[in-house]
């Protein structure tokens, strides 16, 4: 059954402080683990051997597990919900997915650097918040790695004219 993890104050402290040096790509991992993800979506963003990255993050106390969602419901399925439900978890999971894609290609354009923008990216809940974050992402790409790589991005994860 796939478990949700969160961090810890000790994988908090480290995302901000840095102070017990975790290795690049476990960092990398730790950053992507926000609360709601289960460990099947983490070993889906998570590149270079999820189950290790994961198992050492949890063994070393970077992460803990809140809950385990079971693989299907034990109850029958509700009825659909109302439109104006569907329309806003629709926004919500194109939302999530924006947030998951651009995190992750900045993330893979300039590594360590993106990890505040990235953080504030996790932390939005709204397409405004969102839309801010990415316009900083777009800034740091454009001064790490040029004009094309920030122009890609911007065409990808933000509105025309912004």
């Amino acid at each position: 059954m796939p478990s949700v993890y969160r961090k810890t104050e000790k994988g908090l402290a480290e995302i901000e402080t840095r102070a017990h040096h975790l290795a690049p790509r476990l960092r990398s991992a730790l950053i992507m683990v926000d609360g709601k993800r289960n460990d099947d979506d983490l070993r889906k963003l998570i590149q270079t051997e999820p189950e290790a990255a994961l198992k050492s993050l949890l063994d070393d106390g970077y992460i803990e597990a809140i809950s385990i969602t079971p693989a299907r419901p034990a109850t029958p399925a509700p009825q659909a919900p109302a439109a104006a439900a569907q329309a806003a978890a629709a926004g919500q999971r194109a939302l999530d997915d924006v947030r998951r894609k651009a995190i992750r290609m900045l993330t893979e354009a300039v590594g360590p650097v993106a990890e505040a923008v990235s953080i504030r990216m996790e932390k939005a809940h709204t397409w405004e918040e969102l839309r801010h974050s990415l316009e900083i992402a777009r800034e740091i790409l454009r001064n790490t790695r040029g004009n094309a790589v920030a122009d890609d991005f911007s065409e990808r994860f933000l509105p025309p004219g912004t």
